[in-house]
């Protein structure tokens, strides 16, 4: 028999113990061996030797949790439970159970499809992706994850991440304010996916200290982005002539990934998608891989992924019955 007695100090004691103690109760149902007594500020445990070593270990593992990121989930802490440790996040294909980073309070974030953890594994694999899909299915927000995996890991110094300043579908005309301000709008969902995974603090430091620059496209000409994990988000929306532009800035040893969703595109009438054009000359390349996300990925409302199989449906139908037009009127034979 062996007794431990171990202090919390320095973080609050109702995120640590949970509401109504239901972080405690995971505790004891998960070491059911070991008896805990948890008064204040200090936990006594008493039982085999190994077990009670196993749950200081994990209570140790929480206090460091709680002290790095001001909070720890129920959802992190079964995470741990499970063997994941959030400080031990290095690439590897073999990770346990798909977390590619642990965001705010130790949340773990993972692949949740199939396809994301394609586009995981084909990040490892090559230099540039393109990751390919409708709305909802977790493109945007898992090259955010991989991009801060990679800095915490410092195998880059930098995140770069980009989109095109396009409006969608409507004309927002003058936006007062600074260039920042005018140009923010078209950039949240980026740093909303970065709001996801690291304090705000930490954030505003990073963007301070340029190791994350958040910057339409139009401020990339002349550059070269090296030792830098960069994200193109919304390629659609870019003609040709700027995407060459922006794949020719990557220096030696750049990664970089490409979002897009074919369906949505914002560009005026008879301009060419510059992702389109990309995808049908880039392809073969080697160091290039493509992801083609699916509706059945979408991990938003239920609801979306049955929008977008709908327009889907609704699209193909009016191709079909525009190519039957078509054929009807070359068969129509001429009049005498």
């Amino acid at each position: 028999m062996s007794e431990i007695v171990l202090n919390v100090n320095g973080v609050d004691l109702v995120e640590f113990f949970g509401e109504n103690n239901v972080k405690l109760n995971l505790l004891r149902k998960a070491f059911p061996e070991v008896k805990i007594v948890a008064r204040g500020s200090q936990i006594k445990l008493l039982g085999e030797k190994k077990y009670v070593q196993r749950l200081k270990d994990t209570l140790e593992l929480m206090i460091k949790v709680l002290k790095e990121f001001g909070e720890l989930s129920t959802d992190t802490l079964k995470d741990l439970l499970r063997g994941n440790n959030p400080f031990e996040t290095h690439i590897s294909k073999k990770s346990n159970g798909n977390v590619i980073v642990y965001g705010r309070g130790g949340k773990p974030i993972k692949a949740r499809t199939k396809n994301q953890k394609i586009l995981i594994d084909s990040s490892e694999n090559n230099d540039i992706v393109f990751a390919i899909g409708p709305a909802g299915t977790g493109k945007t927000y898992t090259a955010v994850a991989l991009a801060v995996r990679a800095l915490k890991n410092k195998i880059v110094k930098k995140i770069i991440m980009t989109r095109p300043a396009v409006e969608a579908g409507e004309n927002l005309g003058f936006l007062p304010g600074d260039l920042k301000d005018k140009v923010d709008p078209y950039l949240r969902p980026l740093y909303d996916a970065l709001d996801d995974m690291l304090p705000a603090e930490k954030i505003e430091h990073f963007i301070a200290t340029r190791v994350i620059e958040i910057a339409p496209l139009a401020f990339m000409r002349g550059r070269t982005l090296d030792n830098a994990f960069v994200i193109m988000d919304e390629a659609q929306n870019c003609t040709s002539t700027q995407l060459k532009m922006f794949l020719t800035r990557l220096g030696p040893s750049a990664k970089c990934i490409i979002t897009g969703d074919l369906s949505q595109i914002d560009l005026p009438r008879r301009v060419t998608s510059g992702l389109k054009h990309s995808l049908d000359i880039l392809g073969n390349l080697e160091g290039i891989g493509l992801v083609r996300l699916q509706p059945e990925d979408v991990v938003r409302h239920r609801l979306v992924r049955e929008i977008i199989i709908a327009y889907n449906n609704d699209k193909k139908k009016r191709e079909n019955i525009e190519k039957e037009n078509k054929e009807s009127k070359e068969e129509k034979p001429l009049p005498k």
